[in-house]
């Protein structure tokens, strides 16, 4: 659907995406432009499942969000409990994690990615469980020292869900449920999908599981999975419209979870170059995907997900892909992810 606010018609994106469905990638998708008011255009397509008896994306498809749970979930927590005062972006790890090795590292250098951790170690292979997986973490920490440099890394965001747990009192997925899907009306995303729940496929044989199959229904990361399903780097899936609601309480901030001055300062610099420059959680300026402005918030997934908010011009795109099903193909990720967001930039902006 559209709305007078499009410059031109918004329905060429679908046919951007359907055309790259058309040869098989990606195999599924959900798009949505949104303003406050709500989406401005909408669609989906292609299938959720291409092995065995295929089934076709709907409207309730829930996709894994892979790193979008960084942002959605443990960003939004975080915020949260520093509007409250329950903690400090300022704080040391140590506070909240005792046993963290350095006394040196805040709750903002996880944040921002200036920590010092390791990009990734697949844990996975020969740990599971919180306690194994945790000590893992730790011992890298030891070998690392906060520099400024801005190295992506989903440990930064596993030791914040930790602290997250340890501020509120309960499980990240309890935390989320309670403080953020709820008070968004966002009651199809979460962790761990139900059996009645529709999810998009994603990878085949890949390198995230101990043995060949087909991860369906499940997290694709493989420390998320080893960690039970909820981490505060990954394991969250959500349908399209959930999204549509928390991207419209982005651009207008209603207290119901985030303030103003909270959201000016997510989109403000804190971290990084022009290359990648970091918010609070977020990077911002997608130079690469159009002519958005360079406090514009984005943040991508590796399944085929990705968020974009630009307060500045009141509007959102949600894109939601199972990219990596069967097989992934990075390159093309990129370029589809790319082609959506400068369509979208070139009717609107």
């Amino acid at each position: 659907m559209t709305t007078g606010r499009t410059a031109r018609d918004l329905s060429g994106l679908e046919a951007v995406l359907s055309e790259f469905v058309s040869v098989g990638f990606p195999s599924g998708f959900s798009l949505a432009v949104v303003d406050a008011e709500g989406p401005l255009f909408s669609a989906y397509g292609g299938l959720a499942c291409r092995v065995g008896t295929k089934r076709p994306v709907t409207e309730h498809t829930s996709y894994d969000l892979a790193s979008l749970t960084k942002v959605v979930c443990s960003v939004t927590l975080m915020l949260l409990f520093a509007q409250r005062g329950s903690l400090s972006l300022e704080d040391s790890v140590q506070a909240w994690l005792p046993q963290f090795p350095r006394s040196d590292t805040t709750l903002l250098e996880l944040l921002t990615h200036t920590s010092g951790l390791v990009a990734h170690r697949p844990f996975f292979e020969s740990l599971s469980g919180r306690d194994a997986i945790e000590a893992a973490v730790l011992a890298e920490a030891t070998r690392s020292a906060p520099s400024g440099e801005v190295v992506y890394s989903d440990l930064n965001f596993m030791l914040l869900g930790w602290v997250l747990e340890a501020c509120g009192g309960a499980r990240i997925d309890e935390l989320f449920a309670g403080e953020v899907a709820g008070p968004l009306e966002m009651s199809r995303t979460g962790f761990r999908p139900g059996p009645g729940q529709e999810t998009a496929a994603t990878e085949l044989n890949g390198d995230q599981r101990l043995a060949p199959g087909l991860i369906w229904g499940e997290v694709h990361d493989g420390n998320a999975h080893a960690l039970g399903g909820a981490a505060g780097h990954a394991g969250l899936f959500a349908p399209l419209d959930d999204l549509v609601d928390f991207a419209r309480h982005l651009l207008t901030p209603d207290g119901r979870v985030l303030k103003p001055a909270t959201l000016d300062a997510m989109a403000t610099k804190w971290a990084g170059n022009a290359d990648d420059v970091r918010g609070l959680g977020w990077r911002l300026d997608p130079k690469d995907w159009g002519r958005w402005p360079t406090d514009t918030l984005w943040h991508t997934g590796f399944t085929g997900t990705s968020l974009l908010i630009s307060r500045s011009l009141g509007l959102g795109v949600v894109l939601l892909t199972n990219a990596v099903h069967p097989y992934r193909r990075i390159a093309q990720q990129t370029e589809m992810r790319a082609a959506v967001h400068r369509r979208v930039s070139e009717a609107l902006t």
